[in-house]
C-alpha cells in the first residue's frame, strides 16, 4: 500500500511542478540533480561545465514543464536535454583537440560521442555499460578490432589503414561494417535510437 501512497504522492506533486508550483520543482530538482550532474561529469569530465549544463537542464525543464505529459517524463526530459549539450560540448572541445596531440582523451571523447548519440537513458547504467563496450570490442574478431580500433580511436582514414595492413580499402571498410553491426547488437540492451 505504501508504494501506491508513493505513486500518488508522486503524481500529486507532479500537477503541482506543471501548474508552477516551485516547492513541487524543487523536490524534482533534489531528485534529479546528482543523476544529471553526474552523467554530464561521465562524458564532458569538467565538472564546472557539466554543472552549467545540469542547471541549463533544470531551467528549461521549468520554462517546458508544460510539454511534460507524466512524471517520468522529467527525468527523460532532463537526460535528453543534457545529452545535447554533451554532444555540444564533446564536438565544441573535438575542435580544440584538433590542434593538441592527446591520444588518450580522444579515445575516450570518440567512444563517449558514439555511446551518446544512441543511448536509451531509461535503462542507464553508466559502469554496466562501460564493461559492455569492453567485453564487446575485446569479442572481435582479430583484424576486425584491430581495424576498429585504428580507425576509431586513432582516428586513421581507411587508406592508411589498408596501407599499413596491407588489404584492400573496401576490406578495411567491410571489417568496419562488421564490427559496427556486431557492437550494435551486442550492446542493443543499452543503445537504442531515441527517435
Amino acid at each position: 500500500m505504501i508504494k501506491g501512497n508513493e505513486e500518488d504522492i508522486l503524481l500529486l506533486l507532479f500537477k503541482q511542478f506543471k501548474s508552477g508550483n516551485e516547492k513541487a520543482f524543487e523536490f524534482f530538482f533534489n531528485k534529479h540533480y546528482s543523476h544529471i550532474l553526474g552523467f554530464c561529469i561521465q562524458f564532458i569530465y569538467d565538472e564546472s561545465d557539466a554543472k552549467n549544463i545540469t542547471q541549463e537542464a533544470f531551467l528549461n525543464l521549468w520554462e517546458h514543464r508544460k510539454n511534460i505529459k507524466k512524471p517520468k517524463g522529467i527525468e527523460t526530459y532532463l537526460y535528453t536535454y543534457a545529452k545535447s549539450k554533451c554532444l555540444n560540448a564533446i564536438r565544441h572541445n573535438k575542435v580544440k583537440e584538433k590542434y593538441k596531440n592527446h591520444t588518450l582523451n580522444k579515445k575516450e571523447q570518440t567512444i563517449n560521442l558514439e555511446v551518446l548519440k544512441s543511448m536509451e537513458f531509461d535503462t542507464l547504467s553508466l559502469n554496466e555499460l562501460q564493461a559492455l563496450i569492453d567485453k564487446s570490442l575485446n569479442e572481435l574478431p582479430k583484424k576486425t578490432k584491430t581495424i576498429f580500433i585504428k580507425k576509431r580511436f586513432d582516428n586513421k582514414k581507411n587508406s592508411e589503414i589498408a596501407k599499413e595492413l596491407g588489404i584492400s580499402i573496401k576490406t578495411v571498410e567491410s571489417h568496419m561494417t562488421t564490427a559496427l553491426k556486431v557492437l550494435r547488437v551486442k550492446l542493443a540492451s543499452y543503445l537504442s535510437s531515441l527517435f
